[in-house]
């Protein structure tokens, strides 16, 4: 019996679930320890790939690639991690597939759940990207929505790591706007035991819901979280100061007030970093707007990290990929591709080719 799409009705958020189990959707669906592992695999990839030795281990997998907003950083990534590991990407750019426009997410999920072993999505709405991830019968990875950034949080605690050594302990102070790279950045640093600060205007701190995740994380694995507008003070013990564009699309008409609120209070500078230890470091998530969030000054400088950081999105989108796809595709026996392969090889030269045409060459 053919299914049915469910009706809008049927499904409201409350309803929506989807398998942590499969999918990566949110940091906070998984374990300290789960996450400890996947930036381990991810050191271990990151080490082949500067041999020039990463291991094939998504061999003929593909990847769709759904983009409802364009990207630099999320796109080369994930798509020359499945080169990398062996397999293809498949961009689906804004306006090419029919995902909830002419068909539904329902439909979609599963067409493309029929034809690629894995999908990545950069949607605009959060809950476009769990409805896909419900539906979907192949693992779905959060490429970015507008509730969260789960891919540059792996990526960011992996640097810190790599910058900082143990995380448990450390201070992040996420300086401006509640932006998604924000929410991400104070729930997967307080899984690590860090202390997290958010320094904003009171208009622009992050909202309770968001700490009250955060609180959750501080009680069973330590640190802290804070929101303050006292920007000097948040910064006078940070080991990574981290910041993020003051506007984002579809906030253009907000841009002259945002600028008179944070800036210049706000804006990462020299100044602003010299308040902080020596040895604290300087993240964004990239595109910054310079000038603007941070000065070339500090971007510029050797306290930055920000293009080790970018580097780093390739390596987490391998990891990621190989936690959520390795185990589930089928390691086929080289005897049952000979089998297989000489079943077509054979047909091929026996059938019944129109004659007007030379039969094609038997497979090499």
């Amino acid at each position: 019996m053919k299914g049915t799409c469910p009706t809008h009705e049927e499904t409201t958020v409350a309803d929506r679930q989807y398998d942590p189990g499969k999918d990566f959707i949110d940091t906070q669906d998984h374990s300290r320890e789960e996450l400890a592992g996947l930036l381990d695999l991810i050191a271990l990839l990151k080490d082949a790939d500067q041999d020039g030795a990463c291991p094939e281990l998504l061999k003929d997998v593909s990847l769709g690639m759904i983009f409802e907003e364009p990207s630099t950083r999320t796109r080369v990534s994930f798509e020359v991690a499945m080169v990398k590991l062996g397999g293809h990407a498949l961009y689906l750019r804004p306006g090419e597939i029919h995902m909830g426009v002419r068909e539904s997410l329902y439909d979609t999920a599963k067409v493309l759940s029929r034809m690629v072993d894995v999908i990545e999505a950069r949607t605009l709405k959060h809950e476009t990207c769990v409805e896909l991830a419900r539906w979907s019968d192949v693992p779905v990875i959060n490429g970015l929505t507008d509730l969260n950034h789960p891919t540059q949080a792996i990526c960011d605690v992996f640097t810190m790591r790599e910058k900082l050594g143990e995380l448990a302990g450390r201070t992040c102070v996420f300086v401006g706007d509640r932006t998604n790279v924000c929410s991400s950045t104070m729930w997967i640093t307080t899984m690590f035991g860090m202390h997290f600060v958010h320094a904003a205007p009171p208009a622009y701190q992050a909202p309770a819901e968001w700490v009250a995740i955060a609180e959750e994380n501080v009680a069973r694995y330590g640190g802290s979280v804070t929101v303050t507008d006292d920007v000097a003070g948040a910064v006078a013990n940070a080991d990574v100061i981290y910041t993020d564009l003051w506007w984002w699309v579809d906030q253009e008409d907000e841009i002259p007030e945002r600028r008179a609120a944070f800036m210049p209070d706000y804006q990462v500078t020299p100044e602003l970093m010299a308040k902080a230890p020596e040895h604290a470091i300087f993240m964004h998530c990239l595109p910054a707007s310079r000038g603007v969030e941070v000065t070339d000054a500090v971007i510029d400088s050797p306290q930055s990290v920000v293009f080790d950081q970018a580097e780093n999105r390739l390596h987490a989108e391998k990891g990621i990929l190989v936690w959520r796809t390795y185990p589930r595709i089928a390691h086929v026996s080289d005897e049952l591709k000979a089998y297989h392969r000489g079943k077509v090889e054979s047909f091929l030269a026996t059938a019944h080719w129109d004659r007007r045409y030379p039969p094609p060459a038997p497979l090499a």
